[in-house]
């Protein structure tokens, strides 16, 4: 054995009389199934329908059938219709509409938005988690208040309103304990104006909001300047410390030095891991910043409402397609068009989300009150926490570890009860605990506070 790998390893040399689980939990065949079923045809044609619309910005007209914001949001409406009665007319949808009033920056006048919103209602009365994936459907130009030249916004976002689309085409049918929300948000161009009034709203009703899953440029695979060409990675984007924070968390979190592990961050984490099981090969990579220098988006109202919420983005960008006029210079194009998205890299990057959704939605709540007890000085760690306050009964539960120095989950533990005892330090590594089902389902762990 390697010297470097022996040195990964003796941190752990404690837990040899303790009987780990494999690192990731098993995959199941249902879920493979639904990422299956996502067709890279269908986000093609919604794509190319989007488009079509001519420009979908936020201070187009909504009176034309053919063009505009208000005929592109009717047609995605129509088309959840579409799904949920398909499905069995279990998802409903909804025009959340509301009003922005000028802002002196980009609304120059009152403006009736509307996010549109399909809901799939959780089997279990008794869970009430719920789970969202977004992307926006307005589009635009250079001028960011350009309302009437042509701005296709194939992938900035067509690509993550397709995705979204797509998903909720195929989970229309499907029946899982927690709620899951599909939503196309207006307004992000203009200031985040959709998300924030939807994250404002899920506040306002007390939404057990878990996962907000934030899509937004996510269908191209050839970057530029420089070129480089990548199909087989997708960054996700998500704050460590929590931007809602109270001056009693921060001192937790610098007790325990968890600026790296927030919810947003775990929830960055999971998306990873789930993509290991169900990717094939693709592969998220985690980006410790809430978003890209000088951009941001849809996930950041809802971090600033305190869920946990990310944001997916393509691995490498072309910004020459991005917020750009349609017109040719020098004998390059510029413009978001529809021959600048990858379906099939697409196609994929919607399966990383489906499979997230989906393996949340299926596992049981995430356990409450978890702590590391302190009481005593030893070289120990001992934990202990309580079954979650929603949802069916954890069959079991598993404690994850890592050094702190690492990235990503290195050991994980099964646990029949609710405490767990184990020989290695406290102080040497960061914990978390997961429920699991009896299907190996697993939540998002929950890291400790100190406890006596």
């Amino acid at each position: 054995m390697k010297l470097a790998t022996l040195l990964f390893l003796a941190p752990f040399a404690a837990l040899a009389q303790t009987k780990p689980a494999p690192l990731l939990p098993p995959a199941d065949p249902r879920i493979q199934k639904l990422v299956d079923a996502i067709s890279a045809k269908n986000l093609e044609a919604d794509i190319r329908k989007l488009v079509s619309f001519g420009t979908r910005h936020t201070l187009s007209e909504t009176d034309n059938p053919t063009r505009g914001i208000g005929a592109s949001r009717n047609w995605v409406r129509d088309e959840f219709l579409k799904y949920s009665k398909a499905g069995g007319g279990r998802m409903t949808v909804e025009m959340d509409t509301f009003t922005v009033k000028p802002d002196g920056r980009r609304i120059n006048k009152p403006v009736l938005m509307a996010n549109v919103l399909a809901t799939l209602p959780g089997t279990d009365p008794n869970d009430t988690r719920v789970i969202l994936v977004s992307g926006h459907i307005d589009s635009r130009v250079t001028d960011v208040m350009n309302a009437t030249a042509d701005a296709p916004g194939a992938n900035d976002d067509g690509s993550g309103t397709a995705l979204v689309m797509e998903l909720a085409r195929v989970l229309a049918g499907e029946k899982f304990p927690c709620t899951l929300k599909f939503v196309a948000v207006q307004g992000e161009e203009q200031g985040l104006y959709g998300s924030g009034h939807l994250a404002a709203r899920a506040k306002k009703e007390n939404w057990n909001l878990i996962a907000m899953l934030n899509n937004d440029i996510v269908g191209n695979s050839h970057g530029f300047d420089p070129v480089i060409n990548d199909d087989k990675h997708l960054r996700v984007f998500s704050e460590g410390v929590p931007a809602n924070e109270t001056p009693e968390q921060a001192r937790v979190r610098r007790q325990l030095s968890n600026e790296n592990d927030g919810i947003s961050r775990q929830l960055a984490r999971y998306t990873q891991r789930t993509a290991k099981l169900y990717g094939k090969g693709h592969e998220v990579v985690l980006e410790y910043r809430p978003d890209r220098f000088l951009r941001g988006g849809d996930h950041t109202p809802f971090n600033q409402q305190g869920f946990a919420a990310v944001r997916f983005t393509e691995m490498n960008e072309d910004y020459t397609k991005q917020h750009q006029d349609l017109r040719t210079e020098k004998g390059r194009a510029y413009g978001d068009v529809i021959e600048g998205v990858d379906f099939a890299y697409l196609r994929r990057n919607a399966g990383v989300n489906l499979a997230t959704m989906a393996s949340l939605a299926l596992a049981p709540a995430a356990p409450d009150k978890v702590e590391v007890l302190t009481a005593n000085l030893t070289n120990r760690t001992e934990l202990r926490w309580q079954a979650p306050a929603t949802g069916a009964k954890p069959a079991s539960y598993v404690v994850l570890v890592r050094e702190t120095s690492a990235p990503q989950w290195q050991q994980r533990f099964p646990m029949s009860g609710t405490t767990a005892d184990l020989p290695i330090s406290k102080d040497n590594f960061i914990f978390g605990v997961a429920s699991i089902d009896a299907a190996g389902h697993e939540s998002v762990p929950v890291l400790p506070v100190v406890g006596r």
